[in-house]
């Protein structure tokens, strides 16, 4: 039970990951496929929802921050997406050059980006963004 409570954060963020990941690949695939979205606009829109989902599920399941003070919402909130924005920044890039210079098929490098993403995305989660801090 106690290496369960040592490995609890990781756990969630990896169960949590999984599921934004299942968001955004969702609705990058429903974007380019159903609605024939390039593809490049399509990440972006992925990303946002994955982001909004994951905004949701690291604050309250995974970093446990509690507080729901309006000010530092916005304060977290920002740091947040501006965090994201590097990893989604990677992300497009990553995704342009292995499509268009290596001629991947653009799920498969959807794919392989989102194990990269969700890497960068924990290291900023927890050093920066929901760092506890410490008295």
């Amino acid at each position: 039970m106690e290496r369960l409570r040592k490995y609890k954060e990781g756990i969630l963020y990896l169960f949590f990951g999984v599921l934004s990941t299942i968001v955004n690949l969702g609705t990058y695939f429903i974007a380019t496929r159903a609605f024939g979205i390039n593809y490049l606009v399509s990440n972006v829109i992925a990303w946002f929802f994955a982001v909004i989902f994951a905004y949701v599920t690291n604050k309250f399941f995974v970093f446990e921050v509690k507080n729901v003070e309006i000010k530092f919402l916005i304060k977290e909130f920002l740091s947040f997406i501006n965090c994201r924005i590097v990893s989604g920044v990677t992300e497009i890039v990553l995704i342009y050059l292995m499509v268009e210079i290596f001629c991947i098929n653009d799920f498969i490098v959807k794919i392989i980006t989102n194990i990269v993403v969700v890497v960068l995305n924990f290291i900023f989660s927890k050093l920066i963004i929901f760092k506890k801090k410490t008295n």
